[in-house]
């Protein structure tokens, strides 16, 4: 490997002093590897065992105070807390890069034939639906949780995927493609959610007036302009018109996503403006806006500050987890047998039905969307939320290890190859 020349590393301020400056090689192996998915799902996973450390060690009071600190400009009504910002700020940059994907597999992907996308969509259909009735049988007698009802209907695509590449050694191709296509209908359906059904107070005019910078953005990138310094102050004071909007800011990412036009480009091309984007904002979700609202959002007290034993038996805990592990389970492998038995739709060649179950369980992992409509349905820092997160936690290691379990003894079978019929 080739070392950058110290020389060329080496910049002069205006005071004539020398400092090293990163060479672009070192900055561009980060972010690559920050693209890498079981990466992100290492630094989601970490930043919520930091919190959860932390939350229960005897600073406890320090990760709350620092998570209350408001920092932001009151004139323009956003004076918000650390964790606000990591909830309404940072992961809007994972819903940008959500919208972009979403984008993407509906011109160019998968979900652009329907013949193909008919499988993964019910999957994902049935997979919100099922954990919702679960968790709703279960809180009939909790009318307080029942507004917890979309809790267990998302599945983490981070983590998900992090988990799969770290096992998926001996699994076909076809079975990311699936999970892939199943989340990102996940992501939309819960974006749908999020602005439908956690939406309080809509200000009407704030969110008119953010047509116009979404508008104008939307006229920038349809004629490919790729400038930051004209896309970014847009795209921010969308956000902020959203956000004082009453809706969740995170939607304005989505849609913001939506605008960036996607072409479906031959081989040999270079990448479009979507695919630019897409590369360039990807190592920042994943490396930093999902890990820190993941550490601010995980950490809840179990050791000397919660009733351990009441947490497990609290029906939205309990609620949480069923819908997620079998809710999940059940929901989407089912959906996906009823849609193959009565349609002429038909699973990949290269795919079992121990696969699908494996995938359903992988389904399972709710981690950051589970946790943002949590706070959106109790408010961060209840005795609700709290177990909410504790559920989470619980529901999202148990359906890794189970569906690590089933896919592996997937990947070992015999009967791995299976004919194709001619």
């Amino acid at each position: 490997m080739t070392e950058t020349p110290r020389r060329d590393r080496l910049r002069r301020t205006r005071a004539g002093r020398l400092f090293v400056a990163p060479s672009p090689g070192e900055s561009t192996r980060i972010a690559a590897l920050l693209r890498q998915e079981t990466i992100g799902g290492a630094l989601l996973i970490g930043g919520a065992v930091i919190a959860l450390v932390w939350a229960n060690s005897p600073w406890r009071g320090t990760y709350s105070a620092l998570g209350a600190l408001t920092v932001g400009p009151a004139a323009l009504h956003l004076d918000l807390s650390l964790a606000t910002w990591a909830a309404d700020g940072l992961l809007a940059i994972f819903f940008f890069v959500a919208g972009l994907e979403l984008k993407r597999e509906f011109v160019a992907g998968d979900l652009r034939d329907p013949a193909r996308a008919v499988l993964p969509v019910a999957a994902a259909v049935g997979g919100m639906a099922v954990p919702a009735v679960l968790y709703t049988l279960v809180n009939l007698g909790n009318p307080e949780g029942l507004a917890g009802w979309a809790v267990p209907t998302a599945t983490d695509i981070a983590f998900a995927l992090a988990v799969l590449a770290v096992i998926g050694r001996g699994l076909p191709t076809a079975l990311r493609t699936f999970l892939l296509t199943l989340a990102v209908v996940d992501d939309l359906l819960a974006i749908t959610i999020i602005a439908v059904f956690y939406t309080d107070d809509l200000a009407v005019g704030p969110l008119l007036l953010a047509l116009v910078p979404l508008g104008l953005f939307t006229l920038l990138v349809q004629r490919r302009v790729r400038s930051p310094w004209l896309l970014l102050p847009l795209a921010l004071v969308t956000w902020a018109l959203v956000h004082e909007s009453g809706i969740h800011a995170t939607v304005a990412g989505v849609l913001l996503g939506f605008a960036v036009p996607v072409a479906r480009r031959s081989p040999g091309e270079g990448p479009g403006l979507a695919e630019h984007l897409e590369h360039r904002w990807r190592p920042i979700s994943s490396g930093v806006a999902v890990p820190v609202f993941a550490f601010f959002a995980a950490g809840v007290t179990v050791i000397g500050g919660t009733d351990l034993a009441g947490t497990f038996a609290n029906p939205v805990t309990i609620g949480v987890v069923v819908g997620l592990v079998v809710g999940k389970a059940v929901g989407v492998t089912g959906a996906t047998w009823l849609v193959q038995r009565f349609t002429r739709a038909r699973l990949d060649e290269s795919l079992r039905w121990l696969d699908v179950l494996g995938l359903a369980l992988l389904a399972g992992i709710g981690f950051t969307v589970s946790l943002l409509v949590g706070e959106l349905a109790f408010g961060g820092g209840t005795v609700a939320d709290d177990h909410v997160k504790v559920g989470i936690v619980v529901a999202s290691l148990l359906a890794a290890a189970l569906a690590t379990l089933v896919l592996r003894l997937g990947a070992r079978s015999p009967e791995r190859a299976r004919p194709s019929s001619s």
